[in-house]
């Protein structure tokens, strides 16, 4: 296959979503599938990303008092058995070390599924008094979790990156307003960052986090009408506290169960950025996380070759000075249209285009990534005026994502509305719920749809007196969507 054809993205986000997104990652550089299946290799490209997602939400926990720690990636099972106090456990999904090297181990080891239980016993060495509380940890890391299901880079494999925090405080009161920080940091970063509005509730007592309290999530929108879990928060009360011993003595030198809480983000974030910026030309990224902001594109005759390309890196370099992440793509191998394409391809949010005309009238021109807006500025200036571009890039982009999110949050009174709307429009469908898992299950079932949350307010009065499925008095609203 030819440079030219491996370019082009063959298939369409509208008609062939789950495609066209493969083909997106694959092409653009993101990631490729490794040997074993329900794993995947991430690219320099795809993980440049992920280091920026990353160091916005460090910097953030970190001015939130966060310190970052490092766990063991195995978990022997004793310790894994510990946290059957408080849950289930994530059994089907452990992948285990059973031998190092030839010799059989005396213990399990399971490949962490989530790290509460190596943490925990530790948390509950390091607390001791009043003095010693609030401790709030977080890890960045990888986990495992063996799920037969077809792998989708970033979106669903078996083993995937995140962090996760871990926290423990006196009181409700503390660890509670530590969940919500958590919460406004996580849609801080799609939004802000991102570019992806997203709503915020709580998840059904049936589908929170195994022994928490409550657990809070930010929902994303597709443009395929379906929801993407984009973080959690959960506020584990003190059942973590009493099962791993977590405890601390007070001023009056009372024993006392902390309050525990764990969040967390993974590159599923990536996946919905890519999924909801990306068109059918490649991957479209946001100024704040692309690896490269900015593309100037020298174009010229052999008359003019080198005063054209003198001019461009003075372009770049007043860029590269303003700190902005600048190439400079003065191959001599591929043509200006070859360039361009490959550029878009890989999701550069801004291209500068330099020729003779630009040369000779001291400007350049800017073209813009998601809608191939065209503009003249002066090169005087000309960081300050790119700077003021890639802003107007970003927000067409959170224009575009908002507008998908409104007008996909409809209501229904009855599940065959439920089952027509979601079937028609996909989307968010508010409902009346009496708060019986039962009631979820014809929907799923029907167009394996969900409950993706609830209110955050637990106070909020039902969008209907009765539950949509059963006709029963209504406790809160639910919110049905299919999800990834």
């Amino acid at each position: 296959m030819s440079d030219e054809q491996d370019l082009g993205i063959t298939e369409s986000k509208e008609h062939a979503t789950g495609e066209w997104y493969a083909e997106v990652v694959r092409k653009a550089g993101l990631a490729d599938y490794a040997p074993m299946g329900g794993f995947i290799v991430t690219r320099p490209r795809g993980y440049a990303i992920w280091e920026r997602i990353q160091d916005y939400l460090d910097g953030w926990f970190k001015d939130t008092g966060v310190r970052n720690a490092y766990f063991p990636l195995f978990i022997p099972e004793s310790y894994l058995e510990r946290e059957k106090d408080v849950v289930e456990g994530f059994d089907p999904e452990v992948a285990w070390v059973t031998h190092g090297g030839y010799e059989e181990l005396e213990e399990r080891l399971a490949v962490r599924p989530t790290s509460e239980s190596i943490i925990a016993p530790f948390m509950a060495q390091w607390v001791r008094s009043h003095r010693d509380l609030p401790l709030r940890l977080n890890q960045w890391c990888s986990v495992v979790r063996w799920e037969a299901t077809e792998t989708k880079p970033f979106f669903r494999t078996k083993e995937f990156l995140w962090q996760e925090g871990h926290t423990a405080h006196a009181t409700q009161e503390e660890a509670w307003e530590e969940a919500m920080t958590r919460l406004d940091q996580y849609e801080r970063v799609y939004e802000e960052v991102l570019a992806i509005p997203v709503l915020r509730g709580r998840k059904p007592e049936h589908d929170k986090f195994p022994g928490a309290h409550t657990t809070t999530t930010v929902e994303a929108l597709m443009p395929d009408g379906k929801s993407v879990q984009g973080a959690t928060s959960h506020y584990l009360g003190t059942s973590f506290a009493e099962a791993f011993d977590i405890t601390y003595a007070d001023a009056d030198e009372e024993d006392r169960s902390a309050h525990t809480t764990s969040w967390g983000l993974s590159w599923r974030a990536m996946g919905a950025l890519i999924m909801t910026h990306s068109d059918d030309q490649g991957l479209v990224l946001p100024p704040t996380l692309a690896p490269t902001q900015v593309v100037v594109v020298p174009i010229w005759q052999e008359e003019n070759k080198d005063e054209v390309i003198e001019y461009a890196e003075d372009v770049e370099a007043a860029l590269d000075a303003a700190g902005l992440r600048v190439d400079l793509d003065d191959r001599e191998n591929r043509n200006p249209g070859f360039k361009y394409n490959e550029w878009e391809l890989k999701g550069v949010p801004l291209r500068v285009e330099v020729g003779p005309a630009e040369v000779e009238d001291g400007e350049v021109t800017l073209v813009h990534r998601p809608d191939g807006e065209r503009a003249t500025a002066d090169f005087d200036g000309v960081a300050g005026t790119v700077t003021d571009h890639l802003d107007t890039v970003f927000a067409k982009l959170y224009a575009d994502a908002e507008e998908t999110l409104e007008g996909e949050v409809r209501e229904a009174e009855s599940r065959e509305e439920i089952l027509g709307t979601i079937g028609q429009h996909g989307g968010y469908v508010k409902a009346g719920w009496c708060g019986d898992e039962d009631c979820e299950e014809p929907i799923k079932e029907a167009i394996a749809a969900e409950i993706v949350m609830v209110p955050e307010d637990r106070d909020a009065e039902p969008v209907h007196d009765a539950c949509a499925i059963c006709g029963e008095p209504a406790e809160e609203t639910a919110y049905f969507a299919k999800s990834y």
